[in-house]
């Protein structure tokens, strides 16, 4: 009788439920996790990976070392930039960018340098040939350091760099040329 009542108390649906749990492959677990980040700007995508084409150039206009070719501007776009606090000590200066409600970015370059010249960025595929960048003040970026942080202002979402081909102290070698430079945004 009392295994009877017992069996009995199995069939209630509560209890059923309960001992359903421990039946392997009838229930399971989620994990969810994630972030929620202060928003900083960031690269639109098709800012963040361009093809710069920086012409066609006769050796005849780089004879001399420093010479240069036709400067090409590279618009970077901002987007998602939201007001916020900038606290920016300049690495170069030392100066400090402050605002209570703007925004600031530090934008920093880093390629292989000229064997010659530290300043510019090393191609491939020519020889006697480099790459200078430099700002929208027309101020030589330094590779591998930050920029001169900059305050965004309300809507301001491009900042403007320059890219000019500029004969080194290597033998000149005609030749379709190339370089890799990566871009990087900082905050603080």
């Amino acid at each position: 009788m009392a295994m009877l009542i017992g069996a009995g108390w199995l069939l209630l649906p509560g209890v059923q439920a309960a001992e359903h749990w421990t039946v392997e492959g009838a229930n399971g677990l989620l994990r969810v996790h994630g972030t929620l980040t202060e928003s900083a700007c960031r690269l639109e995508m098709d800012s963040a990976w361009q093809d710069i084409n920086l012409g066609n150039m006769s050796t005849g206009r780089l004879r001399q070392i420093g010479e240069r070719g036709t400067p090409v501007a590279v618009q970077l776009r901002l987007q998602d930039c939201l007001p916020g606090r900038a606290y920016n000590p300049g690495e170069r200066t030392g100066n400090l960018v402050w605002s209570p409600d703007q925004p600031a970015v530090s934008i920093s370059f880093s390629a292989p340098a000229d064997a010659d010249n530290p300043q510019l960025v090393r191609v491939q595929g020519a020889g006697g040939l480099a790459l200078r960048l430099t700002d929208a003040l027309g101020r030589d970026v330094r590779l591998g350091s930050r920029g001169t942080p900059v305050l965004l202002m309300p809507g301001q979402n491009e900042l403007t760099y320059t890219i000019t081909p500029e004969r080194t102290q290597a033998a000149l070698q005609p030749g379709a040329y190339w370089a890799r430079v990566n871009v990087g945004l900082s905050y603080d």
